[in-house]
């Protein structure tokens, strides 16, 4: 792989604005090359170079940038010549912070000069990019870790509280030594109590311990460390004799600020906050070691983004030098990457120093010293693609085929699409398994939007806060919407093999039970709770549906307003599942009949479980609005609220009938669509933008060509459509029934909310880069005063 293209794929796409423009530079020294080849005069610069051969590669030169080698391997003979090509002196502007570096190319009146003036010109504005924004995330993490200690203090803090520790040498005052937060050996006293305590943030006492454990190289004998130890031993029991632990001031100045998750728990904060004198619980702790631990994870995956950053970028620098020297036959990449090297984008060592100190304190306090397990956290390895994966994918897919073909020939053997039966099959049967067909078409589109995902290199791990290493690709969902269409249509054959065979007939009531247990066997496997079939998977879309239906009382986030959309597409999936309830429930499964439909009753559930979906997601717009403040969102939920006006008067259509709900319906349905058609495109998908580099879309895209946007965009325009096809009257097509009439619209609605999933989460995903936003905020257990 070409190193542009392998650049590329190991940026952090959040920021790729922020990388050297490697293709940009490439480009200009293209265009030098073509000069030169249309120029044959060779440069005077160039002639002894070109006479001598090619220039020859100095794989030590080009190595040779921060992280590699220490310093750059000066050649025992150099040319004058070669040095005086460019010089590199950094330069302070006023009001400008980091300072700016130019570089002076002192060669212009060479045959092609101007371009290479030109590209160095560039070089420099691409360094002092690279190098402001660096040391811009470099303040960021260090004022980060600034506070992540104040909260491990107040962690530290909150387990004395409630851990009640072994009380110190004066009786009253609490050990510090219970906790295991020494920031030295010297400070222990030999009966495992602390003497002296100075607030000092943990990382840093960590990285002093470590720091003094890894002084021996710096010694010259044994000498030097008996008489440290001596000292430390004098030092420990003068300290012991002569002091007293010191009183934990930092208690009374740490406040627990855990935000409540559910509504149990904000009720118990309430009751909590009206007695003062309520100690802390270890509910409360568990809570925020969880979060502490999350927030470490976090922060160290920042550094390790950053780390990344850095050494990717000088890798680019040295990498276009390289081709500089190439094409021009000099070697001005000596000067220019020693001063690479020497600027704070090769010099520093905050991002290394606070990965060593995250590793010490995380494997101190939550890995309970364990370091394999705490780097196995904090380093999770990459997922890895499995060939059972792919072996099992393709036997469900070839049996998926081999049951298709066997149902119709079954179809075709019992003619039942003829059959004076068939209507009863179709009421009765039919909206038993088309269920399954719903939720196999919405995993297969969702298994697709993944493919394209990645195609694009659109981060959703990020943007739906998956777990690093957990998240299923398009291969696992494919595997399991496979793995349940085998079910499901083993399910439909053995059910028709079963009626026609007579000698089958005494288990008709047990034929009739298949699709109950297939519905059984999903509902197991979902909350199975066993590490099998991605018990984190489950468990996470277990989370955000919980979460969904108690949707005014959680603050919402990505995850659960986009599984609120999802289930809005899936209505007729609902309905069919009240059909299971009131089949099973109400009606003579054993006979193929029931009258449950004709009630009351079931028409006011028919209502109620068609507006659900959209009642839940109307709901969270709200507390979206009471969080944010933002009345977009309140206007997002009056297009709910719009939409769950046209689905009831539909419904109500489709029960009543008459001219009267047909123009309700109608009325309703229009308006309903146009907005929702709006939202669509250019609030979620962020197109339609007049004055946009790309004419009608947006200025930044992730497909390049713009004929799919706008084919995306007709096609959401006629999928909504199909919401008019029951207030037109097209209920039952001649060659389809209506059962299957309706499958086919709610399957159309499935795909068009596929096809919406692809832009909405490319507009997310682009809208984080314009804002380099590559991390997710953890919230903080403590507030310190």
């Amino acid at each position: 792989m070409k190193f542009g293209k392998e650049f590329v794929s190991q940026m952090v796409q959040e920021w790729q604005d922020a990388y050297m423009d490697y293709n940009f530079l490439k480009s200009i020294l293209k265009d030098a090359l073509r000069h030169r080849q249309l120029n044959s005069q060779p440069s005077p610069g160039a002639s002894t170079t070109t006479s001598q051969g090619p220039l020859k590669r100095r794989g030590s030169l080009y190595r040779a940038f921060s992280g590699l080698t220490s310093r750059y391997t000066r050649s025992p003979r150099k040319s004058s010549e070669d040095e005086e090509v460019i010089l590199v002196s950094a330069v302070q502007e006023v009001g400008l912070d980091p300072r700016r570096y130019q570089t002076m190319f002192l060669r212009s009146s060479d045959n092609g000069g101007e371009y290479e003036l030109l590209f160095f010109r560039r070089l420099d504005d691409q360094f002092n990019k690279v190098l402001g924004f660096y040391k811009k995330k470099v303040e960021e993490v260090v004022a980060e870790a600034d506070e992540l200690s104040k909260q491990m203090n107040g962690l530290i803090t909150l387990r004395i509280r409630v851990e009640k520790p072994v009380m110190g040498l004066s009786g009253t005052n609490t050990s510090i030594a219970s906790v295991g937060i020494s920031p030295s050996p010297a400070s222990v006293s030999v009966n495992g109590t602390r003497s002296e305590w100075t607030q000092m943030s943990v990382i840093q006492e960590v990285e002093m311990t470590s720091e003094e454990i890894d002084k021996p190289e710096d010694r010259d004998d044994g000498t030097a460390k008996a008489a440290d130890t001596d000292h430390t031993a004098n030092s420990r029991n003068a300290n012991s004799s002569n002091c007293r632990p010191a009183p934990i001031s930092i208690t009374d100045h740490v406040h627990i600020t855990v935000q409540p998750q559910s509504p149990v728990l904000a009720a118990k904060e309430i009751l909590m906050s009206l007695n003062s004198d309520v100690s802390s619980t270890k509910a409360e702790l568990r809570k925020a070691e969880e979060l502490m631990m999350r927030a470490f994870r976090e922060f160290y995956q920042k550094l390790q983004l950053i780390k990344s950053y850095c050494f990717l970028n000088q890798l680019a620098f040295s990498k276009i030098m390289k081709k500089y020297d190439k094409i021009t036959h000099r070697n001005a990449s000596r000067s220019y990457l020693k001063m690479v090297d020497d600027s704070y984008l090769g010099s520093s060592n905050e991002v290394s120093r606070l990965m060593e100190r995250v590793e010490a304190a995380y494997i101190k306090h939550f890995a309970y010293g364990n370091r394999r397990k705490g780097m196995r956290t904090l380093r999770p390895k990459a997922k890895r693609e499995k060939h059972r994966i792919t072996f099992f994918l393709g036997c469900f897919t070839g049996c998926t085929v081999a049951l298709i073909v066997g149902i119709i020939v079954a179809l075709h053997a019992r003619d039942l699409l003829k059959s004076p039966g068939r209507d009863q099959y179709m009421n009765t049967m039919f909206p038993l398994y088309s269920l399954f067909g719903f939720i196999i078409l919405h995993m297969v589109m969702y298994a697709a939007n993944i493919y394209f995902w990645r195609r694009y290199r659109i981060n959703y791990p990020f943007i739906f806060g998956f777990k690093k290493g957990t998240e299923l690709g398009y291969r696992e969902v494919l595997l399991l919407s496979s793995g349940l269409s085998v079910l499901m249509l083993a399910g439909v054959l053995s059910n028709l093999d079963m009626d026609m065979d007579p000698r089958t007939e005494s288990y008709k009531a047990l034929t009739e039970l298949v699709p109950l247990g297939l519905v059984g066997v999903v509902i197991c496997i979902t909350f199975c709770p066993f590490n099998i079939i991605y018990r984190s998977s489950r468990f996470f879309l277990i989370q955000c549906a919980f979460r969904c239906i108690c949707a005014p009382f959680y603050k919402e986030s990505l995850p659960d307003f986009f599984l609120a959309d999802q289930l809005t597409s899936q209505v007729q999936a609902f309905r069919n599942l009240e059909f299971y309830i009131c089949y099973y429930g109400w009606g003579n499964f054993k006979r193929r009949t029931h009258k449950f439909e004709e009630s009351k009753l079931f028409e006011v559930f028919y209502f109620i479980v068609a507006v659900i979906p959209y009642w839940l997601r109307c709901l969270q717009c709200l507390r979206r609005l009471y969080d944010d403040r933002d009345t977009m969102h309140g206007v997002n939920g009056l297009k709910y609220f719009s939409t769950i006006v046209a689905v009831v008067a539909r419904t109500g259509h489709e029960l009543r009938r008459g001219f009267t709900w047909k123009i309700i319906a109608g009325t309703t349905s229009g308006v309903a669509m146009v907005i929702n058609t709006y939202w669509d495109l250019v609030i979620d998908w962020g197109l339609l933008r007049r004055n946009a580099k790309n004419s009608w879309l947006r200025d930044k895209l992730a497909i390049q060509n713009r004929s799919v946007y706008f084919v995306a965009m007709v096609l959401n325009v006629i999928l909504r459509l199909a919401w008019m096809q029951n207030i037109l009257g097209f209920r039952e097509a001649p060659f389809l029934h209506r059962r299957a009439l309706i499958a086919v619209i709610a399957s159309l609605e499935i795909i068009r909310r596929g096809i919406w999933n692809f832009f909405r989460l490319e507009n997310e995903h682009l809208n984080n880069v314009g804002k380099y936003r590559a991390f997710k905020s953890v919230p903080l257990p403590f507030n310190q005063d």
